[in-house]
């Protein structure tokens, strides 16, 4: 990594953030009238997953990304929250065989 790279640093309570971001993907998929959204993570590495699920753990800085399964995608990625450079929304109707996120419910 270049010494000139700025990367974001999450100092506060990992579930707080993980539930932000659930909020807004389920703000997001209420405003496009649709029941789930498509959510795409990509990484610092340029690594790109779509993601099923965001969880907080196992915390101290890192979560756990559940990408939708495609041939080659691991099942689970665990990484520092610090490492996803931008988190991407959009209709699943835009991609016809995408499965959208699912928001846990309490």
């Amino acid at each position: 990594m270049s010494p000139d790279l700025w990367l974001p640093v999450f100092t506060g309570p990992l579930d707080d953030l993980v539930d932000r971001i659930h909020r807004e993907i389920e703000k997001y998929a209420d405003e496009a009238g649709i029941e789930k959204a498509f959510v795409e993570i990509e990484l610092v590495d340029g690594a790109r997953y779509a993601v099923e699920s965001l969880a907080p753990e196992p915390g101290y800085g890192f979560v756990t990304i559940q990408p939708h399964q495609e041939n080659g995608t691991p099942a689970l990625v665990i990484v520092p929250v610090g490492s996803i450079k931008r988190i991407e929304l959009s209709s699943t109707a835009e991609r016809p065989a995408a499965v959208g996120f699912s928001i846990p419910h309490a």
